[in-house]
């Protein structure tokens, strides 16, 4: 069988958790494929409510082998101390495995992070402050540490003094901050591959044998399509590739392997950290979805920002990523909200246009050109079939399928698993 892509098709947050874990069924193995531990992919099941940020969503299901692919930035901590909270709730981590080709999160990173965002002040960028940015600065710098590396002791010392040297003489120099020690660094990578070296493997191997063997494989993708460094509202973008685009890359699989691609859309819209948001609102019925949907996010803990379904957006993110489907979330959270409105075009120096600018900037300066529906009576929430949702919620869902240009085959009612309506199965 081939592989199938899951994507966050607006700015993140969409529910990628609940649907890959639903999805998750099918699939013989589940790859994280990009980002970081600036994720937070939630999931509700019969052991309790998890808030995964490393390992794939897909570990729940214990037919499943669950991987980290290349493309991710690991914080050896806090994917160990997630580990440790699954094991403490009786979920099996031996089915996990760890690209020796990801790189580490090293503890400098997070500094620089921290140091950098705090420089940029009124111009801050709204980053996690995990370290993810400074780590693929390096990856692409050639100066990372990857997870094989501290498996191979000889090596690693000389390479971490070289990086050290550079990392300690910007800390020290133009932040002003303490250096780092390369005994306890070095003392932390050792025990970081203790820990973890039955966990690494070059798990591009295991993807292409399972390929080979015929069985299905789900590429979790984190952050949304809209943060995507290249695609994205450049630069209030994520450091990775979110888009279909990295799943080949973030796991050294074939563009051929590929059979189809999801997009996760939320009934409305929202975005953490700063950037363009066209379709933001802060009045109280911003706050209402806020609250209602408890827009907070699951890594940071901030108020996320609310606003109307960009459909302007959300063709273009269909667009970029080739989606074969969409599956739409949160849709309960816009019950009782009368009218509902859609933004279908942007009003941009007097000219109303149907592109999404490639410049923040320019997107900065749109204004949203809405088109409103009749909200309706009843509840969406925990329906299970297609019948059961109001006329006016269909209406609803059908004119989104109209401007996304790509099907919903699938509507998510409430955060656990029965709580679905599968119009057609994604997955053949």
């Amino acid at each position: 069988m081939p592989a199938y892509v899951i994507v966050g098709a607006q700015w993140g947050d969409e529910g990628k958790g609940k649907i890959i874990d639903y999805l998750s069924e099918k699939a013989h193995v589940v790859a994280r494929y990009s980002g970081g531990n600036n994720a937070g992919h939630t999931v509700i099941n019969e052991k309790g409510e998890f808030r995964l940020h490393l390992v794939p969503a897909g570990i729940f299901w214990p037919h499943t082998t669950c991987l980290i692919g290349n493309g991710v930035v690991v914080d050896a901590e806090v994917l160990w101390k997630e580990m440790e909270e699954l094991r403490a709730k009786d979920v099996d981590v031996s089915r996990l495995q760890i690209s020796d080709k990801a790189h580490l999160i090293m503890p400098y990173h997070i500094a620089l992070d921290k140091l950098e965002e705090q420089a940029r002040g009124n111009k801050a960028l709204g980053t996690t402050s995990r370290g993810v940015g400074p780590a693929y600065v390096d990856k692409a710098g050639r100066s990372g540490i990857r997870l094989g590396d501290i498996l191979d002791h000889p090596s690693l010392l000389p390479r971490l003094q070289h990086v050290l040297e550079q990392k300690n003489f910007l800390i020290t120099r133009l932040y002003n901050a303490e250096p780092f020690s390369l005994e306890e660094l070095y003392e932390r990578c050792i025990q970081w591959g203790e820990r973890l070296s039955p966990y690494i493997h070059a798990v591009e191997n295991t993807a292409r044998r399972a390929l080979a063997e015929n069985k299905v494989i789900l590429l979790e993708g984190a952050q949304g399509s809209l943060l995507d460094l290249d695609h994205g509202t450049y630069p209030y973008v994520t450091s990775s590739s979110p888009t279909a685009g990295g799943a080949c890359t973030g796991l050294g699989l074939s563009p051929m392997a590929i059979a189809g691609i999801f997009g996760v859309y939320k009934a409305y819209t929202t975005r953490v950290g700063a950037g363009p948001f066209p379709t933001e609102l802060s009045d109280s019925v911003g706050e209402a979805i806020r609250q209602k949907a408890w827009e907070y996010g699951a890594t940071t803990g901030r108020a996320r920002r609310c606003g109307w379904f960009d459909a302007v957006a959300a063709r273009y993110s269909a667009t970029v990523n080739g989606l074969t489907s969409a599956l739409l979330t949160r849709l309960d959270v816009l019950d009782g909200i009368d009218p509902v409105k859609v933004c279908v075009a942007y009003r941009l120096n007097g000219k109303t246009i149907t592109e999404f600018p490639s410049s923040a900037a320019v997107l900065e300066k749109c204004q949203p050109v809405y088109e409103q529906t009749p909200g309706w009576k009843g509840s969406t929430a925990n329906v299970t079939s297609l019948d059961d949702i109001p006329e006016g919620a269909l209406r609803y869902v059908k004119r989104l399928e109209e401007l996304i240009g790509c099907r919903i085959d699938v509507i998510s009612t409430g955060p656990r698993r029965p709580e679905t309506v599968c119009i057609r199965s994604p997955i053949p």
